[in-house]
């Protein structure tokens, strides 16, 4: 082999360990990216999941502590006695079930306040047998007092925002604000919405509002 194979032969095999070099850099810096994406992807699923096992925890004691506060009104006679009366007869949603039989107190509507210790309205669905039984608890507040000390702000009870109704209404309202919680009667599409499919008004004897 002359001396010019020689440096033919050197300048290619400089070439092909150049080409080796870069490529195990381009190698190891492909495989730092896709390692850091599955960290970041795997972080994204963790946080995910954190969040919305936080906000089932905030749920879950939102309905223990609802629970906690009506217990007592399961004999209706006590829910009475500390001043709810049936208004507006017995709510129901046609095709999407119903809300049932509103007890009322309309001192804790008019104080505007949210406590879940205070629910303004409890919830109850009658029974063949001319009893009632409860089914949760309704918290609601007139939107232009509330509107007036909280401005721009939504009321919201232990996390959960509540349902905006305007005016008019089938109740005859002003404007208000309502969270529904179905502490006591499950209710398959959501503790916190409006309307319960497994409720009815087909054993209340009297008004039914539509």
């Amino acid at each position: 082999m002359n001396t010019t194979q020689i440096l033919t032969l050197t300048r290619k095999t400089g070439q092909f360990a150049k080409q080796c070099k870069y490529s195990v850099i381009a190698f190891a810096l492909v495989n730092v990216c896709f390692l850091r994406a599955v960290a970041q992807e795997v972080h994204s699923h963790e946080t995910t999941a954190q969040n919305e096992q936080a906000q089932q925890d905030q749920q879950s004691a939102l309905l223990r502590s609802v629970r906690q506060a009506t217990e007592r009104f399961k004999d209706v006679r006590v829910a009475e006695n500390d001043g709810y009366r049936l208004e507006f007869g017995c709510v129901s949603g046609d095709d999407f079930g119903a809300m049932g039989l509103h007890y009322v107190n309309d001192t804790l509507v008019g104080n505007g306040i949210v406590d879940v210790n205070h629910p303004q309205i409890i919830l109850y669905e009658a029974h063949p047998d001319g009893s009632v039984k409860l089914t949760g608890a309704d918290y609601l507040v007139i939107a232009s007092a509330w509107d007036e000390k909280h401005p721009g702000v939504s009321p919201q009870l232990m996390g959960q925002i509540f349902h905006y109704f305007s005016s008019p209404n089938r109740f005859g309202l002003p404007a208000f604000y309502t969270l529904h919680v179905w502490a006591w009667k499950a209710n398959p599409k959501g503790a916190f919405v409006n309307w319960h499919p497994n409720v009815s008004c087909q054993s209340f004897v009297g008004q039914t509002t539509p």
